[in-house]
């Protein structure tokens, strides 16, 4: 048997009727691969419905989230391929072969995203497309900002040169965060059309929950502070706390938890505690670029995330 490039990494919390699908189907691709499961603390069986899959298992003590648990994961790689999969996603038989096959073909590429789809076969998700005011969001078009966490395929040296994975995310934005530096360090995301995976999508998190709506706001305006050009990095913070005072004058607003106040205030204490440490990984960042801000942002915004085409002094 050939020897495997690629390590899969899957994460689990609670995952009990969830994992085991998604082994059988990593159980069934077509390549040879290593499987590497985080299970983050999980108290719901979860352990049990792994087991007889018998694969390599990291067990946190804590749920330390999705971001946490890739980046605990990453001093245990050493194949030159890093795969990123939620539990709650189902590969079909080739679709790390795709995502091998396109990473080969393209060496400018560090990164290649999985076409997700719905339960109906709806297509959700082709990657990563970043909006005018710094949000990540699902995106089905071909040429994606970044790539989508939920099953990706990533060349591990790029991936541990750009700063490995920002764990302190949590969960969310930590593709696009990681998209951002792989972007800044010269390298391309693709997205590729024949590696395909079956999503349920908010299994764990719960989207449109006050927690999820948290962890959204909170890591786009550390995510935007970290990567972003200056300008838009202190325009999206001031819009944010402006509209966060603003919010309790008025008569109606919308019904939805990220604009609750207690909210607001919460993302914003905890932006400014980190503010520090922030500042800190964006001069790293910009030691390490090899293409400005100013570049990246302009592409996204001016050329529907094509990519880079020339390197220029990062500020």
């Amino acid at each position: 048997m050939s020897r495997a490039r690629t390590t899969v990494v899957v994460v689990t919390w609670r995952g009990r009727g969830l994992i085991g699908r998604c082994l059988d189907a990593l159980a069934a691709q077509t390549c040879p691969h290593r499987v590497l499961v985080v299970d983050n603390a999980s108290t719901d069986g979860t352990a049990q419905e792994i087991a007889p899959h018998r694969p390599e298992v990291l067990r946190m003590t804590r749920n330390v989230g999705y971001a946490g648990a890739l980046a605990a994961a990453l001093p245990h790689v050493s194949t030159p391929f890093m795969a990123w999969l939620n539990d709650d996603a189902q590969p079909e038989p080739g679709w790390l072969a795709a995502l091998e096959q396109a990473l080969d073909g393209d060496d400018t590429a560090a990164a290649a995203s999985s076409v997700l789809q719905s339960g109906d076969g709806t297509v959700t998700s082709t990657g990563v497309a970043l909006t005018r005011i710094g949000y990540g969001r699902d995106t089905t078009g071909n040429l994606p900002f970044g790539f989508c966490g939920g099953a990706a395929l990533l060349r591990t040296d790029a991936l541990r040169a750009a700063g490995g994975v920002p764990g302190s995310l949590f969960c969310y934005y930590e593709d696009t965060d990681t998209s951002w530096r792989l972007r800044l360090s010269g390298h391309q995301v693709i997205a590729v059309s024949g590696a395909r995976v079956r999503h349920v999508g908010g299994a764990s998190a719960g989207h449109g929950t006050p927690t999820f709506h948290h962890w959204n706001e909170r890591n786009r305006l550390l995510v935007l502070l970290r990567c972003a050009p200056a300008g838009v990095a202190t325009r999206e913070l001031a819009r944010f706390l402006v509209l966060t005072f603003v919010l309790p004058l008025r008569r109606h607003r919308p019904p939805t938890p990220n604009f609750a106040f207690a909210l607001r205030l919460r993302v914003l204490a905890e932006v400014a505690t980190r503010l520090p440490v922030t500042l800190v990984a964006r001069h790293r960042i910009t030691r390490n670029a090899t293409v400005s801000r100013a570049a990246v942002w302009s592409a996204v915004h001016s050329a529907g995330s094509a990519g880079l085409l020339v390197a220029s002094k990062p500020r």
